[in-house]
């Protein structure tokens, strides 16, 4: 009786071991497998982040290039012959010149690039003042047609610029806009996306708290100002800075109503470089992507919160 109970308790321990055993290599499978994944998403995040950055590096090691190298550069494509174009990652003699001429030398450069800071900053007042309490109306009032009436912002929001173009003309021509810079601010100030995303925000709020106000005795623009741009804080900036970046590198509204090339914004000075002056347009580009690289970097928090509070 002894000895069988012993043989059972042997047998158990074994077992035990065996399932141990069985339980260490399970884990580290799952280990080595989960290891395996981490790196292979981190080399594949890596690769993307190198594609997206290849066309910046092109642009930073072309324009420390001097005139004279991007002659034997881009030879090829000056001759129209066959042949591919000669590129250096570092040049051989790196200068900056392109920037001093660019930055110095270039008042054209600089007259657009008020240009555009001017256009942008009117865009972005103008979507303050109508497009913000505009979605604060659809957000919080209930009347008859608001679906409706929401439904055809998102509607044109969807639209493309080439098929409103010929409207907007008609438009801009009747009001005596035309070949000003109003041509270009007046319609984006009335654009529909800043109200669709903002929206989204304002009907995120708890819909106690304006109750709660107006029983106080709070006025509709004091609950706006107190309460909705507050709480709304995060998609008011994401929606600032999206359209932003669509202003700065709008190509098509000032082409189509514009025809003072000194009213252009600096988005339609760069096609105006050509193929000799390569290096020098390597340095505008790079220099004009810097402003959005700088209002995208001091809002991406802001923009990451306002992206996500609006369930989009």
């Amino acid at each position: 009786m002894k000895d069988s109970l012993m043989k059972r308790a042997g047998c158990g321990v074994r077992h035990e071991e065996l399932f141990a055993g069985k339980g260490g290599k399970m884990g580290k499978r799952h280990k080595i497998a989960g290891t395996v994944k981490k790196y292979t998403v981190t080399m594949a995040v890596a690769g993307l982040g190198i594609s997206f950055l290849l066309p910046i590096l092109i642009l930073l090691s072309g324009s420390l290039a001097d005139a004279l190298e991007w002659q034997g550069r881009a030879e090829a494509l000056a001759l129209d012959t066959e042949g591919y174009v000669d590129w250096k990652w570092i040049p051989d003699y790196p200068t900056l010149e392109q920037y001093k001429r660019l930055l110095f030398y270039s008042p054209a450069f600089l007259k657009l690039f008020w240009n555009s800071v001017r256009m942008a900053g009117m865009i972005l007042a103008g979507q303050l003042l109508v497009g913000i309490p505009g979605a604060w109306a659809l957000a919080s009032f209930r009347f008859k047609g608001r679906g409706a009436l929401f439904t055809g912002y998102v509607i044109l929001m969807l639209l493309p610029f080439q098929v409103t173009m010929l409207s907007r003309y008609l438009v801009v021509r009747q009001l005596g806009l035309l070949d000003t810079a109003g041509a270009v601010t007046l319609p984006a100030v009335f654009s529909t996306f800043p109200v669709f995303l903002v929206y989204r925000s304002f009907r995120s709020i708890p819909p106690e708290l304006p109750e709660a106000a107006r029983i106080d005795g709070a006025g509709e623009w004091r609950i706006f100002v107190r309460i909705g741009i507050p709480l709304a804080r995060g998609g008011i900036l994401a929606a600032m800075v999206l359209d932003f970046l669509e202003s700065w590198n709008m190509v098509e509204e000032p082409l189509a109503f514009l025809k003072d090339k000194s009213l252009w914004p600096l988005s339609l000075y760069l096609p105006e470089i050509g193929l000799s002056q390569a290096g020098f347009s390597c340095a505008a580009s790079l220099v004009t992507i810097c402003m959005s690289w700088f209002v995208f970097r001091i809002f991406s928090d802001s923009l990451e919160k306002g992206i996500i509070n609006s369930g989009l």
